[in-house]
């Protein structure tokens, strides 16, 4: 196995993988919850496919930003086929790369008049 790339090589991020990671910043969730919290947190202005979504949980578990979880919930609440998913130590750092390189480029528009200025 050959070495692992550096955060930076992952970036830019599509707004999808973003999406994805910005959804289990708070914990692990399965991928129908992942799919309605990016809805609702867009105001549904992305929505992902079921095919779209598990290709991106796919990719983010091996390159190792995601990992399944063994962690269940109470076995009368949950349904055994779901898998869980957490961000890894690796993952919270691509997504708070890329919120940081967003914000380099939220600045430059602003610099460039594109945006007005922050509010407070």
């Amino acid at each position: 196995m050959g070495k692992k790339k550096p955060i930076e090589s992952h970036l830019p991020l599509t707004p999808a993988v973003f999406h994805v990671l910005l959804a289990l910043a708070d914990g692990e969730k399965h991928g129908y919850v992942i799919s309605k919290e990016i809805a609702r947190r867009t105001h549904n202005e992305v929505r992902l496919s079921a095919g779209t979504l598990y290709g991106i949980i796919k990719r983010l578990l091996e390159d190792g930003f995601i990992e399944e979880s063994e962690d269940r919930p109470d076995f009368s609440l949950d349904d055994q086929r779901r898998r869980y998913y957490r961000l890894t130590k690796l993952g919270c750092a691509l997504a708070e790369a890329e919120a940081e390189r967003m914000g380099r480029v939220l600045a430059m528009a602003r610099a460039k008049r594109v945006l007005g200025p922050e509010s407070a």
